[in-house]
């Protein structure tokens, strides 16, 4: 049985030998770190996807997966329709522990699908990445992080490049900055956004493969700052 996870479609090997060419360093690092393993979880709707999100905000992930299946289980254990969740009270929603913020968030995004502002999955594999990141951000607690992970593990684009991600602003700062090697890592040290973009453009058409070795760059480094599951 398999956790219904799947490949990407783009050539990972080639993303790779093209990314140590056009940045040795980095090149460096994926020779340590060894081939990406990425794999899609598998494809919900943007809007089943969403309300994972919406859920996992902030919270331990034992924590929401509880709430998570507890309000599937009010609908039959089936990811509620945008219908189902409008047409639901609120004691409904609080009751599986969702707080008053994320209800209203599950609304929104439930509003906003049936609206037409969040696309389909059909549509969406269809968009470009920026009208995605303008979309999605519509809709009450979504932002351009959550955007990023879903455009990179959901749907596989292979150039998103999400710099203001902790663990890839310290993967980045561990491989390319000078650090001091007497005291321990603090946020000071971060690269900032704008650094990460200048050095970026050299890993175009592939920063989704570029971050995932930031991520990988923490775990070598002693320093675990994993994407999120």
């Amino acid at each position: 049985m398999t956790d219904g996870r799947r490949s990407v479609r783009y050539d990972a090997a080639l993303a790779c030998r093209e990314l140590a060419a056009a940045d040795p360093k980095l090149g460096l690092l994926i020779e340590r770190a060894g081939p990406y393993t990425v794999k899609l979880k598998s494809q919900h709707s943007p809007f089943e996807a969403l309300l994972e999100s919406i859920i996992y905000q902030q919270l331990h992930g034992k924590a929401a997966a509880a709430i998570l299946k507890r309000l599937l289980a009010l609908f039959g254990d089936y990811h509620p329709t945008p219908e189902h969740v409008l047409g639901a009270s609120d004691d409904m929603l609080r009751s599986v522990g969702l707080s008053g913020s994320k209800a209203k968030a599950l609304r929104d995004l439930a509003a906003k699908t049936i609206d037409g502002t969040v696309p389909t999955l059909a549509a969406i594999r269809r968009m470009p990445d920026d009208e995605i990141l303008d979309r999605l951000t519509q809709v009450r607690g979504i932002g351009p992080w959550t955007v990023e992970m879903l455009l990179m593990f959901r749907l596989g684009r292979p150039d998103v490049f999400p710099v203001t991600d902790y663990g890839v602003r310290k993967g980045f700062s561990l491989t390319f900055k000078k650090l001091p090697t007497n005291k321990p890592f603090d946020a000071e040290m971060l690269a900032t956004p704008a650094e990460m973009l200048r050095r970026g453009q050299r890993w175009k058409p592939w920063r989704s493969v570029a971050s995932w070795y930031m991520w990988r760059a923490c775990d070598l480094a002693g320093k675990p700052s994993p994407p999120p599951k």
